[in-house]
C-alpha cells in the first residue's frame, strides 16, 4: 500500500494531464470516424500520445496508411532511448517486471520514473505502478472522448491543439537550471524549425533530439571549463 501511495504522489501530475490530452485524442478519434471499442483497443495496445495523435490527423488529411505507419514509427523511435537511459536501474529486478516496466513507459512517465531513480529510494516496481495509473488514465480519457466526440460536433482544430496544454504542465514541473533551460529553447527551436520546414510529423522527434544534444553539448562544455552544473539530470519537455 505504501509503494501504492507513492506512486500516486509521482503519478498524479501525469494523470491529470492526460485527461486534458486524452480527451482531444478521443474526439480527433470520433471525428476520423473511429468507433468507441476501436479507441479503446488503440489505447490499451498502441500507447503512444504523439502517435495517437498523428493517426487520426494523418488520416483525415488523406495521407496513405504507408506514411501514417512510417510517421509514427519514427517518432516512436524515441522509445528505444528511455528504454536505454532506464536499463542501469532495472538490474536487480525480475525479468517480467523489467519487460512490463519497458513496455508501459512513455514520454511523461519516463522524466518522472528517471528524476526518481537519480535521486534514490526508488524502484522498478514503483515505477511501473507509475506507468499503469498513467496509462489507465489515458485510455480512459481516450474512451470518454471518443463517446463525447461522437454525441456532439467539436471542432478537431481544438482538439488537436491541447497537446500544448500537457507540454505547459511538464514544464512546470522541471528543476530551475540552465541545462533545463537550454534544452527547453533548444527542442522549441527545433519544433519551431521543423514546422517552418514542413516537416509536421516528426517535428516533436527532432525538436527533442535537438533539446537533449543542445543540453548535453552545453553540460560538458561547462564541464569542461571546470564550472560546475546547475543540476546533476537533463530533462526535456517533449
Amino acid at each position: 500500500m505504501e509503494e501504492v501511495k507513492e506512486a500516486f504522489k509521482a503519478a498524479w501530475p501525469i494523470m491529470v494531464g492526460y485527461i486534458v490530452l486524452g480527451l482531444p485524442c478521443g474526439i480527433l478519434c470520433a471525428a476520423a470516424g473511429m468507433d468507441v471499442w476501436m479507441v479503446a483497443l488503440m489505447g490499451a495496445l498502441f500507447y503512444s500520445g504523439a502517435g495517437q495523435y498523428m493517426i487520426p490527423n494523418m488520416w483525415m488529411a488523406g495521407n496513405p496508411i504507408s506514411a501514417i505507419v512510417l510517421s509514427v514509427t519514427l517518432v516512436n523511435t524515441r522509445q528505444m532511448l528511455y528504454g536505454a537511459s532506464l536499463s542501469q536501474f532495472c538490474g536487480t529486478a525480475g525479468k517480467f517486471l523489467t519487460f512490463n516496466f519497458g513496455a508501459s513507459v512513455t514520454d511523461e512517465s519516463f522524466g518522472v520514473n528517471l528524476a526518481r531513480f537519480m535521486n534514490g529510494n526508488w524502484t522498478v516496481r514503483k515505477a511501473l505502478l507509475v506507468n499503469i495509473m498513467s496509462q489507465s488514465m489515458w485510455f480512459s480519457s481516450n474512451v470518454v472522448g471518443c463517446i463525447v466526440g461522437t454525441a456532439i460536433s467539436v471542432p478537431a482544430a481544438l482538439a488537436s491543439f491541447a497537446m500544448t496544454s500537457l507540454f505547459i504542465c511538464l514544464l512546470c514541473m522541471q528543476k530551475l537550471s540552465v541545462e533545463n533551460g537550454v534544452a527547453v529553447v533548444g527542442s522549441i527551436l527545433g519544433v519551431i524549425v521543423c514546422k517552418l520546414a514542413g516537416l509536421s510529423g516528426p517535428a516533436i522527434l527532432i525538436g527533442a533530439l535537438v533539446g537533449v544534444f543542445s543540453a548535453l553539448a552545453f553540460s560538458l562544455r561547462r564541464t569542461a571549463k571546470g564550472k560546475p552544473s546547475g543540476a546533476t539530470d537533463i530533462k526535456v519537455v517533449s
